[in-house]
């Protein structure tokens, strides 16, 4: 059972697994990172996840960039199993014909959301009586802010060549916005170079919000955000895509369910392997995430992600039953995670972080 699982552990959660173990009350923060397709391999870990942090009701900060963020919408309804299934499902059933533009995706993709949330799932989000949700987008600049394809690939070249001399040049193109619960306590805000503006989330724009959040440019289009200044908004990961925050900062261990066991910190920097998380930050960070031997058995060896849809092209039953497969699988991950917090053998399988 323990194989299915890699957990890394910042060297305070390594100190807590090994003098205390480790329980739900223990849990403060979750990040979710980016990762699109990803997530439906990751369907029976967060069910487990939340299942159980729910026999410990606490407040706790939910950090989501893009498909993270879904995860946790998801999360935060009544029955967050039965949400998380139907994310799952709608995002596996969902086809991309031939053809299709950012303006008619963004319509589908909004569809999605809206068949995921149901029509009381946007006010959940704003009235959960203990998860406080962080959404990340990233404020385009010059170029990054337009729609026709030869000036939007022009801003992302220019900012995959600033982010690679160093991450914070990306400011030039690309800042950070953090759309949070006003109940939040935001002790996780970053200090580093990158601007970052913090926007409250309300009936308002938290729709918006949430499709900012997926906005990948060229895929989707950018959105509009109320309560921010006027601008084209996009997907959170292209700033934090693996989200490096100062999670030290505040009491408690960030619990980060994860897709992969590096931690990086902006989607440019998944081209460098030397740009890595900074250890400080992730002092207290237990993250837990499918280990090579899981993989190896799922279809492709992998997870789904993007590839796929190019992978399979117009095969669409066979790109669903791979996903639904990975999404089946993913339960083991559940149970894998369940088993080692109550035997207390976690301080056991964790490796430093």
């Amino acid at each position: 059972m323990t194989t299915i699982l890699t957990v890394r552990a910042g060297s305070g959660a390594l100190r807590h697994l090994r003098d205390n173990g480790l329980r739900a009350g223990d849990i403060a923060i979750l990040p979710g990172a980016a990762g699109g397709p990803k997530a439906i391999g990751m369907t029976g870990l967060d069910k487990a996840v939340f299942g159980w942090l729910a026999s410990a009701p606490a407040e706790r900060e939910l950090i989501g960039a893009s498909i993270g963020g879904w995860r946790f919408a998801c999360a935060m309804q009544d029955d967050p199993a039965a949400a998380l299934d139907r994310l799952a499902q709608r995002y596996t059933d969902e086809e991309y014909g031939d053809g299709l533009d950012p303006a008619s995706i963004t319509r589908q993709t909004r569809r999605m959301l809206d068949d995921i949330l149901g029509p009381d799932g946007y006010e959940r989000l704003l009235t959960h009586p203990h998860y406080r949700l962080t959404l990340l987008l990233a404020a385009a600049r010059g170029l990054a802010r337009s729609e026709k394809r030869p000036l939007l690939l022009g801003g992302l070249a220019l900012a995959a060549t600033l982010n690679s001399v160093s991450r914070p040049l990306i400011r030039h193109v690309f800042t950070r916005v953090l759309c949070h619960d006003p109940k939040s306590s935001l002790g996780f805000l970053p200090g580093d170079a990158i601007p970052t503006r913090t926007v409250e989330l309300g009936r308002h724009n938290i729709a918006a919000a949430l499709m900012g959040t997926v906005a990948i440019p060229g895929v989707l289009e950018g959105t509009a955000l109320p309560g921010a200044p006027e601008g084209v908004y996009r997907d959170g990961g292209l700033t934090d895509y693996h989200i490096d925050f100062p999670y030290v900062r505040q009491p408690g261990i960030a619990l980060y369910p994860h897709f992969t066991d590096r931690i990086v910190p902006g989607w440019f920097d998944k081209f460098l392997p030397w740009r890595k998380a900074d250890a400080g930050r992730q002092a207290n960070t237990l993250l837990v995430c499918p280990s090579r031997e899981y993989l190896a058995r799922l279809p492709g060896g992998k997870l789904p992600d993007r590839s796929d849809f190019q992978r399979y092209g117009t095969d669409h039953a066979a790109r669903r039953k791979a996903w639904r497969e990975a999404t089946r699988e993913s339960e083991r991950l559940g149970d894998a995670f369940l088993e080692l917090v109550g035997s207390g053998r976690l301080a056991d399988v964790a490796v430093p972080l």
